[in-house]
């Protein structure tokens, strides 16, 4: 049974008449999470986590016609079973499990198995088929333990007060940014942030407490910024908004500094490989622990991951083509590029 298939307008489940993360306004959406990728404006109904609604609606707008749930309660539609569970990817991050006649589909969104210590952790869901991400599907990709490179970021930012510099560090708006602020508030740092991120950080504050920010602007003492941090995200360095805070250096916080040659195009003067994604270990223990007899792949190298899991582990793949962009970039996204989004 083909119980969700892509369409024009993303996945759709025809049994309960509604899409997952659909590109375009639909009649019923269940969304996975916040990023604007996967949670687009104009669908008259949305379903998403409880956790994800401020975000939504901040993102969205305040009026959406908005249903939210737990982690694993079940409700009906048209007859199929839709539950929730934890993501691990950002806050409210949420995979999706169909279930109808006897099978059962799980879209995993984005994830990630590392505890961030603010998303809850990710779980495995057994199902026949699993729809996986494949945003860093190569073996080049596996991260550190979060905390060596917070460790890391420390020890960069030391050096630059020690030398006078402004530590001006660039990651998303949404997950990425809320990690960095809380290990560094943890180490003692004031925190000065762009518009987009202070004020994602004050509707976060909504359902999870948030440690205190600083909105940074043109009349903030100079001395006070530079023995903290300045937390932007990639559309900022592009445009002209750090030209007051001069010298500084810039760390762009990606996955895709994992490769040097990311960080020498984007100009960055150090490149941390913080992510919100599964590495290639943790996709395939991910995927291992569905035990999905058959799994789709998306956005990113999902041609490389459905080859490996057909050839190396016996498995039936494919590629579901989505729109799905790369939440994962700070430089190239345009989640951000506002500083009231």
């Amino acid at each position: 049974m083909q119980l969700i298939r892509l369409t024009d307008k993303g996945l759709y489940c025809a049994a309960g008449d509604f899409y997952i993360d659909p590109w375009t306004a639909v009649e019923k959406a269940v969304i996975t999470h916040a990023h604007s990728d996967h949670a687009r404006w104009g669908s008259r109904q949305y379903l998403a986590h409880w956790q994800s609604e401020p975000m939504l609606r901040l993102r969205l707008g305040a009026d959406i016609s908005l249903q939210t749930l737990d982690y694993a309660q079940t409700i009906q539609m048209n007859g199929v079973s839709v539950t929730l569970f934890p993501a691990g990817h950002i806050l409210g991050s949420a995979q999706v499990r169909v279930s109808y006649k006897g099978e059962t589909w799980v879209v995993s969104g984005d994830y990630k198995l590392e505890d961030d210590g603010i998303s809850a952790p990710f779980e495995p869901v057994a199902c026949n088929t699993f729809i996986t991400e494949s945003t860093f599907a190569l073996p080049i990709y596996k991260w550190q333990p979060q905390e060596i490179i917070f460790e890391n970021i420390h020890q960069w930012i030391q050096e630059n007060q020690g030398q006078d510099r402004y530590s001006v560090l660039v990651a998303y708006s949404l997950g990425k940014s809320q990690r960095l602020i809380k290990a560094l508030a943890a180490r003692g740092y004031e925190i000065y942030c762009h518009g987009a991120i202070y004020n994602m950080q004050q509707a976060i504050n909504e359902v999870l407490p948030q440690p205190p920010v600083h909105y940074l602007r043109a009349d903030t003492p100079k001395d006070l910024v530079r023995q903290g941090v300045i937390l932007c995200p990639g559309s900022a360095v592009q445009g002209g908004w750090l030209r007051r805070w001069q010298p500084f250096v810039t760390g762009v916080c990606s996955g895709w500094m994992r490769v040097r040659g990311h960080q020498r195009r984007r100009n960055a003067d150090a490149g941390f490989a913080l992510s919100d994604h599964a590495d290639w270990p943790d996709l395939l223990t991910a995927i291992a622990a569905t035990g999905a007899e058959n799994v789709l792949a998306t956005h990113g190298f999902s041609a490389t991951l459905a080859r490996f899991l057909a050839t190396e582990q016996g498995l039936n793949t494919g590629v579901v083509k989505t729109r799905f962009g790369d939440a994962e970039d700070p430089e190239t996204s345009t989640e951000d590029n506002a500083a009231h989004p």
